[in-house]
């Protein structure tokens, strides 16, 4: 495993654990799976990992883990406060002090203020007293680094940035986002300040690894043999900036192929064809997408079943892929379900639109997507293949 510094010295790896999709069963995380998953990745030096109060039980497991296997002191722990829902210091401490329980620590190495979008987010924790409580728990321990996740655009990340004396922040950056959010000048603006920056959404929440057959083509004809994972890992690591790369890891398999990939790569390893190659995908990708959801579901639970990611990544597969595959796809997995969580069901609150990072108009995208994935015959289908394969179980 190869390292980055932080400004204070603390050595992390450059490929980070994402703790939010683990496996689960039915509603539960697979204790057991992950626990392998956890225990391999540290015993080949990952030790970075990245949890949020709002992950349900990705906390409790991520605490589990560590304390029953005696290796707390292994790894950073890094987990968010959700800033969006705090309305008070009573809650805060409330919030904060549930996270050191169920992570079963008495501190968190990287404390984020989870999620901001607006610069006037800052400015109401400010108003409540954040600064204060950030203070207290530097200095009695219990945070070690302070910092914030982020899911705006580049103007209001800079001012943001500038607002305080971060110790870090988090973006969500890949060669599909470049240069929207936090982008390449957020990136290098916090370099620039010494702050390390954090990466999310390297691959797009699985977008830049289920590649059209197109861009796949196009990925062959570099002499490098990469995957589509290792090509989008490589170009993050390719940047100095960059000081750890997280992956929602979810199989051994996947822990050490990305391990593999994050003990070879190093800044500066990119070749012109590499990004030669690069800039043909993500013009193919362009032409095709017709949503940009990365399917981190901060939308969910929609309050009227609405698999909202769900019907979107359905939705991008007609026009990544071939449109009836996609349509029979979707007919199996979301139409066959006993709660099947179609756009139809959405009555236009837009609760939704609140929390998406990407300030997609999901209403108006899911009525979109239920007319190009659900068109008359296949609706006609799955209502007859539901009436005998759901109501006959």
């Amino acid at each position: 495993m190869k390292y980055r510094t932080d400004r204070y010295g603390n050595k992390i790896s450059q490929l980070g654990y994402g703790c939010m999709r683990f496996t689960r069963k039915g509603s539960a995380i697979d204790y057991e799976k992950a626990e392998r998953e956890v225990l391999l990745a540290i015993e080949e030096g990952v030790n970075y990992f990245d949890t949020a109060y709002i992950y349900p039980g990705s906390e409790e497991c991520l605490g589990r883990i560590l304390d029953e296997n005696q290796c707390r002191d292994k790894v950073y722990i890094a987990t968010k406060l959700p800033q969006y829902i705090m309305r008070s210091m009573a809650a805060v401490e409330k919030t904060f002090n549930a996270e050191l329980a169920r992570l079963r620590t008495d501190h968190i190495d990287y404390y984020l203020m989870h999620m901001f979008t607006d610069y006037a987010e800052w400015e109401r924790l400010r108003g409540l007293g954040i600064e204060e409580f950030i203070r207290q728990k530097k200095a009695e321990g219990s945070v070690r680094n302070i910092g914030f996740s982020y899911h705006g655009d580049t103007d209001m990340f800079l001012k943001i940035l500038d607002a305080y004396d971060w110790d870090f922040c988090q973006i969500q950056y890949n060669y599909l986002d470049e240069h929207t959010q936090a982008g390449k000048r957020g990136l290098q603006a916090a370099a620039e300040k010494g702050i390390p920056v954090i990466i999310m959404e390297p691959l797009r929440g699985g977008k830049l690894v289920d590649l059209p057959e197109k861009a796949r083509q196009a990925l062959a004809s570099d002499s490098k043999n990469y995957t589509p994972a290792e090509l989008g890992l490589r170009w993050l690591w390719n940047q100095p900036e960059v000081s750890c790369v997280l992956s929602g890891m979810n199989s051994e398999e996947m822990v050490r192929e990305n391990i593999r990939i994050a003990s070879e790569a190093d800044p500066g390893d990119f070749t012109d064809e590499d990004f030669h190659v690069v800039e043909k995908i993500k013009q193919i990708i362009r032409e095709r997408e017709r949503v940009g959801c990365t399917g981190c579901r901060y939308c969910m639970p929609c309050p009227h079943g609405v698999d909202i990611p769900g019907n979107f990544y359905y939705y991008n597969l007609m026009y990544m892929e071939k449109k009836s595959p996609a349509r029979v796809e979707f007919a199996q997995n979301m139409g066959m379900r006993k709660e099947p969580g179609f756009a139809s069901q959405c009555i236009g609150c837009g609760k939704c639109e609140k929390h998406c990072p990407q300030h997609i108009s999901i209403r108006e995208k899911l009525r979109e997507a239920d007319r190009n994935l659900r068109p008359l015959p296949y609706k006609m289908g799955i209502s007859i293949a539901r009436k005998i394969i759901i109501r006959g179980a």
